[in-house]
Parts: structure tokens; sequence; C-alpha cells
């Protein structure tokens, strides 16, 4: 058993503190993982705040784990010591349902096991990256690319598949035309792939003051939602829409921007219900759906695509004492565009 340092937080209303951890000793198929950084996501915040259900406090976030394999149990065979790799948003699966045998782990019809909050296949809850190690089944472990620093990996352990996976099943590429909504953590990254899918890649934020941001990350066009003259100048336009915004929007407004057949994905995760007019849907033969991360398999395309085409996110690296002000700066915007804790100050 390892014992971990890691921070915690005991209530959605508390500041984090240093705390210890005990990291199970190592399964047949186990890795044992240093992790080096670990990235912010919304997620962690909706989390530790309670937003979104229950929370068996104390509680340790962090899914998008970047690390060093320090140990490995007698039977695995994936990792070996000293190799580079990452965890995201899950540890694992049944792995016998119809969904983990298609490499859909995240649609686990028994639920996916979560790097935090959640419960472990041996009864016990589980920690996430916001720690010095951390022990995970061989199957649920990536391998980061040498090209992609340690840093810079972390968060395309999340933000990074979230916006891969639906780009890639709705087939962005030459010919279609993306939008993004909202450049943050999670549009920022999916402005950076759908570009070099080749597709053309419009930014809808609400102002104009990242636009110069934008058009470096890749994007073709930039509008401001807050000017209603853009709903008006595109109607009809988009082939696909990626919303990336954790908060309540219009739907119908965005919906009227799809073509014919266009489809408008949420992957941003509003603690708030979203309501929509079906009239919205019916008029063009408009979609609207959701995505989850994105399977195993598909995690490890994604870092193999991003260091082909020498993608990696606008990171801010923090120590740990710093999480409680970069939640903070996350609410209000202020982040360019994911922070990351340097895990060797904890």
């Amino acid at each position: 058993m390892v014992i971990a340092k890691a921070r915690a937080v005991d209530g959605p209303d508390k500041s984090f503190r240093a705390a210890e951890i005990e990291r199970r000793d190592l399964d047949l198929h186990d890795v044992l993982i240093e992790i080096k950084f670990a990235g912010i996501c919304h997620s962690d915040i909706h989390t530790a705040h309670g937003e979104w259900g229950a929370v068996n406090y104390p509680l340790v976030p962090g899914h998008e784990i970047a690390g060093i394999v320090t140990d490995v149990g007698s039977e695995v065979t994936k990792y070996k010591i000293g190799d580079r790799v990452g965890v995201g948003c899950m540890v694992d699966s049944c792995g016998e349902c119809e969904n983990c045998v298609k490499g859909e782990e995240q649609y686990c019809h028994k639920g996916n096991i979560p790097t935090y909050a959640g419960v472990d296949k041996y009864g016990e809850p589980t920690q996430g990256g916001y720690s010095s190690h951390i022990v995970v089944t061989e199957e649920f472990v990536v391998s980061i690319p040498d090209n992609i620093e340690l840093d810079a990996a972390a968060p395309l352990l999340c933000a990074g598949i979230t916006t891969f996976s639906p780009l890639n099943h709705w087939g962005a590429g030459p010919g279609k035309k993306i939008a993004v909504v909202g450049l943050g953590g999670l549009g920022h990254m999916a402005v950076k792939i759908a570009h070099a899918m080749g597709a053309e890649v419009t930014v809808l934020s609400q102002t104009l003051k990242k636009k110069e941001d934008g058009l470096q990350f890749g994007a073709n066009n930039y509008y401001a939602t807050s000017d209603p003259e853009t709903f008006d100048k595109l109607a009809g336009t988009f082939d696909l829409i990626i919303n990336t915004v954790s908060a309540k929007i219009d739907l119908n407004a965005y919906l009227s921007l799809l073509n014919l057949d266009g489809t408008m994905v949420n992957v941003g995760a509003p603690a708030d219900p979203l309501s929509l007019n079906v009239m919205s849907l019916i008029g063009h033969r408009r979609s609207f759906a959701g995505s989850l991360i994105g399977g195993i398999r598909e995690t490890q395309e994604m870092l193999e695509f991003c260091a082909e085409h020498n993608i990696a996110p606008e990171i801010e690296v923090i120590a740990a004492d710093e999480i409680d002000e970069a939640y903070k700066r996350v609410l209000s915007s202020d982040v360019k565009y994911r922070f990351v804790i340097d895990n060797s100050t904890l």
C-alpha cells in the first residue's frame, strides 16, 4: 500500500487542505503511477461544490492525470517502469457489456468507475489526481507520446478527448463547417482539433475579447453571440456545433444555426437543466445530441493525433496551494486556458 500526498476538500463550501490517502496494493494487472501533473477541469469544481449530487467527502478531485509508471503488477504486459502514461475520467468498467466490448467503456451499461467520486470494484471510494500517486488497472492507462510534454498532456485526458470524440464521431473534416460555442478549456481544444482535421471552424463566444486567440488556434471566423445580428447572419450555416459551455444558453437560437441534417452536440455539463422547442429540430431535420469523453482506444488515438499535429492545450501551471484561487478564476473565466497542478508541490 502506498500513502499518497494529496489535496482534499471536506465539503461544498470548504477550502482544499493537505491530506494523505491510501492507494491499494498492486493487483495482478495494476499500474502504480507517480503523478507529475493534474489538470483542473470544470467537472472538478461542479463535483467539489456538490452541484451534481451527493458527494462522499473528503474528496480528492482530478481526472486529467499525467505521470510516470513506478511499479507494475506481476501480470502487466502493456507498461513498464519508467513509461510516460496518463489516466483520464474513468479507471474501470465491467469490460463485458456490449459497449465495453466495442471500446466505448464510457458508456458501460453497468456504469464506468470514475477516477474520483466513485466506488471501485473493491468497494472503496475513488480519489483522483490531486495526489502524488494513483493505482489503476493497465486497461485504463494510456501511453503519452514522447513529443507531448507531461504538463501539456494532462488536460488532453479530459478536455482533449471530450472534444476529439464528437468531432471524430460526427465526421469533422474537409468540407465541413464546424462551430464551437465558447473558447475556454474545452473550446480552445475543439478549435485546435477541428482545424487539424481540416474543417472550417467558427467560434461563437459572448464577446470578441478572445478573437485574436481563437484565430491563432485555427478558427476561420469568430462571432460575438451578444450581437443579435450574429444569429441572423449565420442562420442555417453549420454542419456541426460543439457546445462546450457549462451554463444555460438559448438552445433554440443555436439550433437555428444548423443546416439541413446538422447536429448540435453538448459536451459542457451545466448544473441546471436546458430546454428546447422541438420545432427547432423538426424544421430542418436537425439533431441535438450529447457526448461523454471517449473510450480508452479513442483516447489513445486522440493522443497520437495531437502528437502528429503538434496540438497541445494552452496551460498555466500552478502550485497545489493555489487550487482554491484557480477554482475562483475558472468560474470568472480568468484562465487561458487550462490550469495544471504541479504535483511536486503537494
